[in-house]
């Protein structure tokens, strides 16, 4: 392990490196080499689906959408017209109170639901993925800051101690000068 890893724990953390989580550890790994810890979650989400997943989330994207709900309401509509209005007189092959109609409807829902479900597992999956690299994120933007605090305070005081001498050294310069102005005036 770098040494600069476990200085960065002990320093900026106060605690040891192996005392800390993975997830820690790996942030302060990166840290240390200067590497980004920030990554595009849909893109490495989406490369691990199967065929069937993105299936599932095409048909929940499509089951939640404005389009078939339109596209429903339609055929809903032509379904009762057909059998209602436009074949009155003859056989019709669903008559009032639309048992097949309520068939297809019941089948329809049975097998929506478990493909949206399984859409929504993979989402809330997907997003705790997004919370932990956006924790990750965080943490190296803390630990970031801390550093430049840090480094601006060490700045500060290297720039107050520098002040300090010189003032120390004019301090003595005008001593100089106000004792040869007082052997002159002698």
């Amino acid at each position: 392990m770098d040494r600069n890893v476990q200085q960065l724990a002990e320093h900026l953390l106060q605690t040891g490196y192996d005392d800390l989580p993975e997830r820690e550890q790996r942030v302060l790994r990166r840290m240390a080499k200067r590497v980004a810890i920030s990554q595009d979650i849909n893109d490495l989400f989406h490369e691990r689906l199967s065929f069937g997943q993105r299936l599932a989330d095409g048909v929940a994207a499509f089951g939640g959408s404005w389009t078939f709900i339109i596209l429903f309401g339609v055929i809903l509509f032509f379904w009762i017209a057909i059998n209602t209005v436009a074949l009155p007189n003859r056989d019709v092959f669903d008559p009032y109170p639309f048992v097949f109609l309520n068939l297809v409807l019941s089948m329809l829902a049975a097998m929506q639901a478990p493909v949206i479900m399984m859409s929504q597992n993979r989402q809330s999956n997907k997003d705790r993925l997004a919370a932990s690299n956006d924790y990750e994120v965080n943490l190296k933007a803390e630990l970031e800051v801390l550093q430049l605090h840090e480094k601006m305070d060490q700045i500060r005081n290297e720039q107050l101690s520098e002040i300090l001498r010189t003032q120390e050294a004019q301090s003595a310069q005008l001593n100089l000068i106000l004792k040869r102005l007082d052997t002159v005036s002698e």
